[in-house]
């Protein structure tokens, strides 16, 4: 796809979906260490659901000196109901641990820094720094972020770190804090995994997904 097409679907997604900086984040966190545990905490489960346990979690612990003294089978009690929360609870303390040995506590503003942190990829680093910092290093490629991609035809990869360069390499950078949101927000209302609901998608007469089937 050419970038003038991947810009005018770009302002057509903006249109539909209009949203303040701060409304791009799904999560609804207080501080940096909370959206960095958060975020661990939301893969293979809904923001709701994690946005739910957020209280009872930092009221415990509230910071990565309190996390890192925690029981396991306390902090499994917490967020037993985020999924895989045996492997969830070892990564978030593991990385409050290295946040207190590594980073004197605090969360680190880099990606680099971030992904040495257990638990923590490329999604999650970019989710960190962009919505913790205010500082835009990439795109937070995440399922929906991946399954619109691939449809519409701004990538023909499958692993997130390429379906990111891809699309770095398509949009302009001012643009690059947005894109996340406005896919997931269109992957959830319309563009959905199972069924597609190409009849109400503004953008259909530009995604490549559905023009090659109606060429069959």
């Amino acid at each position: 796809m050419n970038q003038i097409t991947a810009e005018s679907i770009f302002k057509e997604l903006q249109h539909q979906y209009p949203c303040t900086r701060d409304e791009m984040n799904f999560l609804k966190f207080r501080n940096p260490f909370e959206l960095l545990i958060m975020t661990i905490l939301s893969a293979q489960t809904t923001d709701i659901t994690i946005n739910g346990l957020r209280d009872e979690l930092f009221t415990a612990y509230p910071d990565a000196a309190a996390l890192s003294r925690a029981e396991p089978s306390d902090v499994e009690r917490i967020i037993h109901s985020a999924g895989y929360y045996r492997a969830k609870t070892k990564n978030i303390i593991g990385t409050a641990k290295m946040l207190e040995e590594n980073f004197g506590g605090i969360v680190p503003k880099t990606i680099e820094e971030l992904i040495t942190l257990p638990g923590v990829g490329r999604k999650t680093a970019n989710i960190v720094t962009n919505h913790a910092f205010h500082e835009t290093y990439g795109i937070a490629v995440d399922t929906h972020v991946g399954r619109l991609s691939q449809r519409i035809g701004f990538t023909k990869n499958t692993d997130p770190d390429k379906i990111e360069k891809d699309l770095m390499e398509l949009f302009p950078k001012k643009w690059w804090s947005e894109i996340n949101y406005l896919l997931i927000r269109h992957g959830r209302a319309v563009c959905t995994a199972k069924k597609p609901d190409c009849t109400k998608c503004i953008i259909s007469h530009n995604c490549q997904s559905y023009i090659n089937r109606g060429e069959e």
